[in-house]
């Protein structure tokens, strides 16, 4: 008991102060990235709070933890390497569909490394100043690693979050059509969510399906979802077609057009696949929508090397690149001061 109120005086305060930091930036910003990261920084402070009442036994109960993590760590690039041999059998190879191989691959490679100095495996392996790249190799894979675990989470988290069905507008972001005038199973789910939030809507709303036609579609995607909407009964005079976009932001930018044009309240939902809302969101905060961010899901299969692809493209992005290389650089300035003081 002495243990307990003790672990509880000394680090309680900091314990109570993360889950409230945690819980006010999920009310205050429900769908910003950010929310996240921090869940995942509270969740390991929060091992080492309880490791507190555990008295003698918190260095195991710390250690089953760190085991844990390492086997989840251990079995996802295996998992990532298995789906991308999944995604060329079942959509053909290219460049696109070896992404999660690819980056099985390049974690695989950075646990290899942690497996030589959290082991103290170095001290027989006799690599010479290549210790210190080895080192290097897995701060860069932890932090990049926890960056898109990070990413995945908010994948989830946007597509289970609660909302308050009361919608003006539900724009559906569009995507590739089968043989240029069928939805694809992605797309499709994007719509079957409109259709689903739509119909909790008391007072219904306008669905605007987003989407031009591409030089290999017959019909421009946002006709092919009209369609598709009509086929399951929503009354043409609730749907309004954006026919133009070629992209995320031409979607917001064009939609968000046609709602300015009709007047009134204008509380929108965007659906889109969970993996892509982060980029929609972002946009629309550009263009000052009143939004809220709806995620649909994904094909197991298709999930891992669709969310991969759409990381790299927010990474790529000036704000998040610069954030990232920032917080990369604080990770490996203590190795890179000890390499260049020597």
């Amino acid at each position: 008991m002495n243990g307990m109120i003790e672990t509880i005086r000394e680090i309680g305060p900091a314990f109570a102060a993360f889950w409230i930091i945690t819980i006010g930036a999920a009310v205050i910003w429900p769908q910003r990235y950010f929310n996240s990261m921090l869940l995942m920084m509270t969740l390991m402070f929060s091992m080492i709070f309880v490791s507190g009442f555990f008295g003698e036994g918190a260095g195991y109960f710390l250690l089953i933890c760190f085991l844990l993590v390492m086997l989840g760590l251990f079995l996802a690039p295996i998992l990532l390497m298995l789906n991308g041999v999944q995604m060329i059998r079942k959509e053909g190879f290219s460049l696109s569909h070896v992404l999660s191989f690819g980056l099985g691959l390049f974690i695989d490679i950075g646990e290899i490394a942690a497996v030589i100095y959290v082991l103290g495996l170095s001290d027989y392996i006799s690599i010479g100043r290549a210790n210190v790249w080895v080192f290097m190799i897995f701060i860069t894979v932890f932090y990049f690693s926890f960056l898109v675990l990070s990413f995945v989470i908010y994948s989830i988290l946007i597509q289970i979050m609660p909302h308050r069905m009361s919608f003006d507008y539900i724009i559906i972001h569009g995507s590739g059509l089968k043989n240029g005038e069928i939805l694809t199973r992605l797309l499709q789910s994007r719509v079957d969510k409109a259709i689903e939030i739509y119909r909790k809507c008391r007072v219904k709303p306008v669905i605007i399906p987003s989407g031009g036609k591409g030089r290999d579609e017959k019909i421009s995607e946002a006709r092919a979802m009209r369609d598709y909407l009509v086929s399951e009964g929503i009354p043409e005079e609730h749907i309004v077609m954006e026919e133009n976009s070629v992209d995320t932001k031409e979607n917001l930018k064009f939609s968000k057009a046609i709602i300015d044009g009709r007047g009134g309240s204008k509380r929108t939902a965007l659906v889109s696949s969970n993996y892509h809302i982060y980029r929609c969101l972002r946009l629309a905060r550009e263009m000052k929508f009143k939004y809220v961010g709806i995620g649909a899901e994904v094909a197991p299969y298709f999930w891992p090397s669709a969310l991969i692809r759409e990381f790299i493209a927010v990474f790529l992005t000036p704000r998040f690149l610069f954030w990232a290389l920032l917080g990369w650089l604080l990770c490996i300035s203590p190795l890179l001061y000890a390499v260049f003081s020597r």
